[in-house]
């Protein structure tokens, strides 16, 4: 059986008791963490701009905008939602990269194309699956580093077969069905990392494309439309061959299948910045805890990282958020100047702050040859009265060994969701999301997810 029938059937007939209940768990707070950055991102220039494209061109649709009134069609909003749910660098990192920004929209705009509303514990099966088969793809492409090097954003290249995965499954196609959903996702694959020079909005549309592609996918194969069955396959055309040449590692598609869950890889950002940064800015803040110091008396900080890192995460550009939140030197001189890497330390005002643009005159970086591409820097912080110490924090907050507490992750849940809906609104979206079950339909999430027109 090929790679491809063999992740079709895992995405088919997988029955959710076959997830264990420690992942089960964790879906619920991914759901709960990626609905709240979409909905603090809902009013973002980007998601503004999107459903402003989208508005003018078609007639309006029965799916929600996120935090507003506004409907859609499915697609469109899957579309608006993921866009949203990326544009703060807020969402879940780990899976296809960003999965929780593609998976999740596309499976809630899905909700109410199902012949029969779907129960709660089918959206987790389905979400679960979903981030499962993204993550799958992205290894067989040789992983993050080697995917990413070449100029690849798997976001968009890797997402859109979790998202095709998941609605596929959602929406109760047979394997066949789901392996022509992941054959013509490959075709809507895309988003390259061109972004990182001028801070461009195109990083966004990297979650919203490929949410709504791979609902698409998973609709036209419904409706019977084939995909190339050989997509995985080492020949002229197939993927892996394609996006991944001489790295890809076509068996880590189905290796230890139904056994590793790929969720359970998945970290929860407690910054509103790229995951790249975050090991750092934990470090910064245990050396200043250790020497009993306040940021402000920071002389100098040198982050000793991998090349990877470095050609990712090293400008000092801040003139928009999207570069700002790709700069680990602009990331540590908001947490020592402000003791907080949070979102409100990215607006406008913060990152043209002449302190802030002084600071990062303070932060270098360079390179740290023994690094792996994926390892974490090393940072060393001198103070203005000589003392000095250098810190490796290996397990970044948020991440599977170091995870947010379930207070943490309710408290920035109700900060973000607050931004856009009313705080009855996000009580029970939070009530629902932490208690899914069998027992709850999926529409009820998306009742409250909206405002009332």
């Amino acid at each position: 059986m090929s790679g491809l029938l063999e992740l079709a059937g895992f995405v088919a007939e997988s029955p959710f008791a076959a997830i264990p209940d420690a992942v089960v768990a964790k879906a619920r707070r991914h759901l709960l963490d990626t609905l709240g950055a979409a909905l603090a991102g809902a009013d973002s220039a980007q998601a503004q701009r999107c459903l402003a494209a989208l508005v003018g061109s078609e007639p309006a649709g029965r799916v929600g905008v996120w935090g507003s009134a506004q409907r859609l069609s499915a697609r469109s909003a899957a579309l608006v939602n993921g866009v949203a749910a990326h544009a703060l660098e807020l969402d879940d990192a780990g899976g296809c990269d960003h999965s929780g920004a593609v998976v999740v929209p596309a499976l809630l705009a899905a909700v109410d194309l199902c012949a029969v509303p779907p129960t709660g514990e089918e959206l987790l099966t389905a979400m679960v699956l979903g981030y499962d088969v993204a993550r799958r793809v992205l290894e067989a492409c040789g992983g993050y580093s080697p995917h990413n090097a070449v100029g690849w954003h798997s976001t968009g290249t890797c997402g859109v077969f979790g998202a095709a995965a998941g609605c596929a499954r959602l929406l109760g196609l047979d394997r066949l069905q789901v392996a022509n959903a992941l054959g013509l996702a490959a075709s809507l694959s895309g988003g390259l990392w061109s972004f990182i020079h001028d801070g461009a909005d195109s990083k966004k549309l990297h979650a919203g494309r490929p949410a709504e592609a791979g609902l698409l996918a998973a609709l036209l194969a419904r409706e019977g439309m084939s995909g190339p069955l050989q997509v995985f396959e080492d020949r002229w055309g197939g993927f892996l061959r394609t996006y991944a040449g001489a790295a890809a590692v076509p068996q880590a598609l189905t290796a230890e299948l139904g056994c590793v869950w790929k969720l359970a890889r998945c970290s929860i950002k407690p910054y509103a910045a790229c995951r790249g940064t975050h090991s750092a800015i934990d470090a910064v803040g245990d050396l200043l805890d250790g020497l009993g110091a306040d940021g402000r008396q920071v002389e100098r900080i040198q982050v000793r990282a991998s090349e990877f890192l470095l050609g990712m995460c090293a400008g000092t550009d801040t003139t928009t958020l999207a570069a700002a939140q790709m700069s680990l030197p602009y990331a540590l001189a908001v947490r020592c100047l402000r003791g907080s890497a949070g979102l409100d330390s990215y607006e406008a005002p913060v990152r043209s702050a002449a302190q802030v643009q002084g600071f990062l005159a303070r932060i270098t970086m360079v390179l740290e040859p023994t690094l792996a591409p994926l390892d974490e820097p090393i940072v060393e912080v001198l103070l203005q009265d000589g003392r000095a110490a250098s810190r490796q924090v290996k397990f970044a907050l948020g991440g599977p060994l170091n995870p947010l507490s379930d207070a943490a992750l309710v408290a920035k849940f109700r900060a973000l969701a607050g931004r856009t809906l009313p705080i009855a609104q996000v009580e029970e979206l939070l009530a629902l999301c932490l208690g899914l079950d069998a027992s709850i339909e999926a529409p009820a999430l998306l009742r409250q997810l909206c405002r009332a027109p």
